[in-house]
């Protein structure tokens, strides 16, 4: 089996930017989902925040094994970059039959960087069925900044998903994600495993850029979804523009014209 890392490619990186998560279903093997689950019954040893990502974990733990898994470093290079520094850990418990989801919510308000991110690794050790409440996401609301829970009071958006999955799956999200732990109606207790992760180098090209002119690119960045109004949409797409643009250092691109238009300053250009 190749040790090598798998780096994300043009399209998924573009998909990435334009709607906030990375799905890697299935890429734990077996022996690390039952590590996980028995350690995940315990305390897990804590680690300051800021400890850089190489040093935080132990060789014998599965968090080790699970990062280095070829999938899961190439698709946190891809993002996040060489060396990235741990923000902190959390282990989340549905349990059966409790009654109760979380609101819909964002993360980081005071965390509105335009031209960087951070990624939450989100590890599901077992199956998630739908009865187990699987995590509830808005695909492409990561650009669209809110307070906390905001659209707490939200109950249903159209193209929301809500995770099913077989066992081993990786879900990596942009900080920005809006999401919320659903009911467990199942007798089996669910687990969530999470990381966020800080880039240390400027996130520039990172991945695969071998298809970085594929037409799928530009078809990505410009795709409405579903609970997009007509008009604000052009302001998710414009926000994607904006990223795309620091990601691959490329301040021509554009979707429509928008981003071009908008950032014409024709007083500001030199007279010389």
């Amino acid at each position: 089996m190749s040790t090598s890392r798998q780096l994300l490619t043009s399209v998924q990186v573009a998909r990435f930017v334009a709607q906030g998560f990375l799905r890697l279903d299935g890429v734990v093997p077996a022996g690390i989902n039952a590590r996980a689950v028995a350690a995940l019954d315990t305390d897990l040893p804590g680690v300051p925040y800021g400890t850089p990502l190489a040093e935080a974990f132990a060789p014998d733990t599965f968090v080790h094994d699970l990062l280095a898994l070829p999938a899961v470093a190439g698709a946190v290079q891809s993002l996040v970059g060489p060396g990235p520094t741990l923000d902190h850990q959390a282990v989340h418990v549905r349990e059966p039959h409790e009654g109760h989801a979380q609101p819909l919510h964002g993360d980081a308000i005071i965390d509105v960087r335009p031209d960087a991110f951070d990624i939450q690794l989100m590890y599901y050790p077992h199956e998630v069925t739908a009865e187990m409440g699987g995590t509830l996401s808005v695909p492409g609301s990561h650009l669209r900044r809110i307070n906390e829970t905001d659209v707490g009071r939200v109950q249903n958006l159209r193209g929301q998903t809500r995770l099913t999955c077989p066992a081993g799956t990786v879900v990596l999200v942009h900080h920005g994600i809006w999401h919320s732990g659903r009911r467990n109606d199942t007798a089996t207790r669910r687990y969530m495993y999470k990381l966020r992760l800080n880039p240390t180098v400027p996130q520039v090209r990172l991945w695969d850029t071998a298809d970085l002119h594929d037409p799928a690119v530009t078809e990505e960045l410009g795709a409405y979804l579903p609970w997009y109004e007509q008009a604000s949409a052009r302001l998710e797409i414009y926000n994607r523009v904006l990223l795309w643009r620091a990601l691959t250092g490329d301040d021509s691109f554009d979707v429509e014209y928008w981003v071009t238009r908008v950032t014409n300053r024709p007083a500001l250009r030199s007279h010389a």
